[in-house]
């Protein structure tokens, strides 16, 4: 018990920025093992920008509530994502073969095809989380807390599943300092799919439509899988940080669509 406590805090550190116990660092082991708790981690930031977005509901209108709950996962994970997709589209954009495009990825600095993608991205999320909780009734506290904490955790159980089926592109083992998790047993793999799944489950009990979510989700890991596989023999922590984001707009896109026939 004592060492699934520290797993989680690695987790939780690794992935956000929440204060962590001082005892916890960036143990490979423990890194890896938490792979376990990534989608775990998108139901923390998932209640914390529904808590937000219900707060600032009191206040102002719901556009101005969504864009302070976006904010807020900003904040919470510190761009964690955001910078592996800037960088994804950098690399891929301005590298043709696999060193430069790592050394690209490498880069600290933001070029044009990582600044352009993070525009249409954040407007992508923005546009279709409010227009997703303008259609639904503002007293349904508990599906749109359900649909904050399913989107996080499902994106992140989208790209968790790259690490189980490729391998680490990197031969120097170097991303921008950034450590990233390259091994895992069974135990991480039955934690990713119960944290990333169990919230659309509870979904699929109010509408069963839900889960149609689940197809285009397949479709974006399968082709980000082989696109990565074509390009660099496998994934990068960037390229993990991508698949997350873009997995984040095709749930509220496919949630979108979806309610019109709900």
């Amino acid at each position: 018990m004592k060492e699934e406590v520290r797993i989680f805090f690695t987790a939780l550190m690794f992935y956000t920025r929440i204060p962590c116990p001082k005892n916890i660092d960036h143990s490979p082991e423990y890194i890896n093992k938490a792979t376990r708790y990534f989608p775990l981690m998108g139901w923390i930031v998932g209640a914390i920008s529904f808590f937000v977005f219900y707060l600032s509901l009191h206040l102002f209108d719901t556009n101005i509530a969504v864009l302070f709950s976006l904010i807020t996962g900003v904040l919470v994970t510190g761009a964690f994502h955001e910078d592996g997709l800037a960088d994804v589209f950098d690399g891929f954009g301005g590298g043709w073969t696999k060193a430069k495009i790592l050394e690209i990825m490498k880069d600290s600095r933001v070029g044009a095809y990582g600044v352009i993608a993070l525009i249409f991205l954040l407007g992508i999320k923005y546009f279709s989380l409010n227009d997703l909780m303008l259609k639904i009734d503002a007293s349904n506290y508990l599906l749109i807390a359900l649909l904050f904490i399913s989107y996080h955790s499902l994106a992140r159980f989208t790209a968790i599943n790259i690490v189980f089926t490729s391998q680490y592109s990197r031969e120097d083992e170097t991303s921008k300092a950034k450590p990233i998790a390259k091994a895992h047993s069974y135990k991480e793999i039955i934690g990713a799919y119960f944290f990333g799944l169990f919230p659309l489950l509870i979904l699929c009990f109010i509408n069963w439509k839900f889960c149609i979510v689940l197809f285009p989700l397949f479709l974006l890991y399968y082709f980000s899988k082989r696109y990565f596989q074509k390009w660099i023999d496998g994934y990068t922590g960037d390229c993990l940080g991508a698949v997350e984001q873009l997995a984040e707009c095709v749930i509220l896109l496919t949630f979108l669509a979806l309610w019109k026939f709900m």
